[in-house]
């Protein structure tokens, strides 16, 4: 992402925090932030040496509990297979997401709207959906 579409992004997860009463701490912003410059998925211990710039930096915990509360409300996607995260700039009103992970280059893709809604079983409230597809993307297949 450039520098302005992260501006971006960050102003737009700083109003959505503002539209359901959440509030946006400068741990979370930060780490928001360094996942949306990272060019691949990014594991949690990296964001933590991200942090680590002097005493009292910050340890596990506060990163997982700003990871969890991104995820909450949709600013990142966790990559479960790799157990590393993923910005994300995208309304999820049509559905979940499906992320295309390339094995070669670790780009990562996101697709909205083509999960099929109503094949869930009756009574099931899906509170968040990912599906995760590894292969090769165009520009490595080439």
């Amino acid at each position: 992402m450039t520098s302005d579409s992260i501006s971006q992004a960050l102003a737009a997860a700083d109003r959505l925090c503002l539209e359901r009463g959440e509030r946006m701490t400068p741990v979370r912003r930060h780490v928001l932030e360094l996942v949306l410059q990272s060019n691949s998925p990014v594991k949690a211990y990296d964001l933590l040496e991200s942090l680590k710039p002097g005493p009292g930096s910050a340890k596990p915990p506060t990163v997982y509990r700003a990871l969890d509360f991104l995820m909450s409300l949709g600013l990142v996607h966790k990559i479960e297979a790799l157990n590393a995260f993923v910005g994300c700039t995208h309304s999820h009103a049509c559905g979940g997401a499906e992320l295309y992970i390339c094995t070669d280059c670790g780009h990562v893709q996101e697709v909205h709207g083509s999960l099929e809604p109503g094949h869930k079983p009756k009574g099931f409230k899906v509170e968040r959906s990912v599906v995760e597809h590894f292969g090769v993307c165009g520009n490595c297949h080439q």
